[in-house]
């Protein structure tokens, strides 16, 4: 029996539009969500039909996809209302480094393009591998506080913890990069940024501006190392908080290039 590929995919992330564009495989793609930023042209290219935990179920129907891919339990009831509806749907819930090359490795088997997926996924391994050996050679290891909320305060999710040791720093709470909602990484004292001493803050604040004046004039952090160095800096939301290939592409450059700063800074 002849192995069917998917033609027409909607995709409810960024992530796999990335990939698939990435992979040459753009045409299957059917329908996108609103937040997709990369490539640019997918947002002239392809109709927008979700958002992240919702989504135009009648406009994604009405492209007759033959599959849905979507990522983690946030979007599970999407994901529901299109198993009922018929369509065949897959949420992956990577959350790494190693995480997101697998997917894009499963992906690209998923439209017959498992070469090129795996050339890609060792590619996107080299480029983590060089900041890598790059950011060993910085005469210093700055302590990092990243913050992909401000309201309440939410420290770094997994891949992004360890894209910040990839980049040479050392996440301040990698306890809590571990858990997967964000509800479970809220920083509800801010006492305990001010115990860690950060010599670098981050700010990736998922949708909106990140405001270094509002985080440096919280109670009791002018002492904290990164407000009086004045060492607050932001990285765009579209480049590390989802996991693709953005994160271990654009965002690890940026990571690293504010830490490489401070190393050549306070080295």
């Amino acid at each position: 029996m002849p192995h069917t590929l998917p033609e027409r995919i909607v995709c409810l992330t960024e992530e796999p539009t990335e990939v698939l564009y990435a992979l040459g495989q753009q045409a299957r793609i059917a329908g996108i969500s609103g937040y997709t930023v990369r490539p640019p042209q997918a947002r002239h290219e392809k109709p927008r039909v979700s958002a992240f935990t919702s989504a135009k179920i009648d406009k994604i129907l009405a492209l007759q996809p033959d599959l849905a891919i979507g990522f983690s339990d946030m979007q599970a009831d999407i994901a529901a209302a299109l198993i009922k509806a018929g369509v065949e749907v897959w949420i992956s819930n990577h959350r790494s480094i190693d995480g997101i090359l697998g997917y894009v490795r499963r992906l690209g088997a998923l439209v017959g393009s498992t070469a090129d997926a795996e050339r890609y996924a060792d590619g996107l391994q080299a480029r983590v591998d060089a900041v890598r050996a790059a950011a060993a050679r910085l005469p210093r290891r700055p302590r990092v506080y990243f913050e992909e909320w401000d309201v309440p305060a939410i420290s770094a999710i997994r891949w992004v913890s360890e894209l910040v040791g990839v980049a040479g720093g050392d996440d301040i709470f990698p306890q809590r990069a571990v858990a997967s909602l964000g509800r479970d990484r809220i920083v509800a004292d801010g006492a305990e940024v001010v115990a860690a001493a950060p010599d670098i803050i981050i700010g990736s604040w998922c949708g909106k501006k990140f405001r270094p004046e509002q985080v440096a004039a919280r109670p009791g952090w002018a002492g904290i190392p990164a407000v009086r160095d004045g060492e607050l800096h932001e990285v765009k939301s579209p480049l590390i908080l989802q996991p693709g290939p953005a994160a271990l592409t654009d965002g690890l450059d940026r990571l690293h290039a504010i830490i490489a700063g401070w190393a050549l800074r306070h080295g």
